[in-house]
């Protein structure tokens, strides 16, 4: 059994696009000035993270105008939605020590036991 780090998405593990992907998943879309400023980075560095995103297929760019603003929209894909859940738990199973079989993490925790009480 592989380790759960192997399910990783190396596309959404930088710290940056899994931001910006932890934002986008709490709503349908979202304009993104919201997720700049809520991720602290500045319009040139989530522009070159969202093409990445986007080049995977997990996020879409939507541009509208609403007068002579311009706005533009990010929102996650399906897949990009399903990526990210994967990601998570794959994260939450790294944290568990969930990753191992019953038998090596029973002896894991009875070195623990043994060399600290």
């Amino acid at each position: 059994m592989a380790h759960a780090r192997a399910r990783l998405d190396d596309v959404i593990h930088s710290p940056v696009r899994f931001s910006v992907v932890a934002a986008l998943a709490a709503a349908s879309r979202a304009d993104f000035k919201f997720v700049r400023d809520t991720v602290e980075i500045t319009d040139s560095a989530l522009s070159k993270h969202v093409s990445v995103l986007e080049k995977a297929g997990y996020v879409t760019v939507t541009k509208t105008s609403s007068g002579r603003r311009p706005r533009t929209w990010l929102s996650l894909t399906t897949e990009g939605r399903r990526a990210f859940e994967r990601h998570v738990q794959a994260l939450r199973d790294i944290a568990a020590g969930s990753d191992l079989d019953p038998e090596s993490a029973e002896e894991a925790r009875e070195r623990d036991v043994s060399t600290h009480g």
